[in-house]
């Protein structure tokens, strides 16, 4: 395998999550779990099964893992466009300023 010196730590690969992609992640985990927990929970209650409760729930974290760990095309669709470090070091690095605010004098 070659190494390609192009290639840095910073660079994204073409597998990684973007914000946008982790923002859906999140909260597409949040409500399946909360679906699956009301739907065990109300399952479970009616047919009176504590097995098939933690069993449907179980399912369900099983199946939140499988869709929203994994770095899924859908969750890459706003790539962040990073500059090359040669192109970088010809653009000036922004400059921090801190404004003292002065206070109008009251009339009176």
């Amino acid at each position: 395998m070659r190494f390609n010196s192009s290639h840095t730590l910073l660079s994204p690969s073409p597998f990684t999550m973007d914000w946008e992609g982790q923002k859906v992640a999140e909260q597409l985990m949040q409500i399946m779990l909360v679906v699956f927990a009301i739907g065990a929970f109300v399952t479970g209650y009616v047919v009176g099964s504590f097995e098939l409760m933690l069993y449907i729930y179980a399912g369900g974290v099983i199946l939140t893992t499988l869709i929203t760990i994994p770095n899924w095309p859908f969750f890459n669709r706003h790539p962040l466009k990073w500059l090359d470090p040669s192109e970088a070091e010809k653009h000036p690095k922004p400059q921090v300023t801190t404004s003292v605010s002065k206070k109008k004098p009251i009339k009176k």
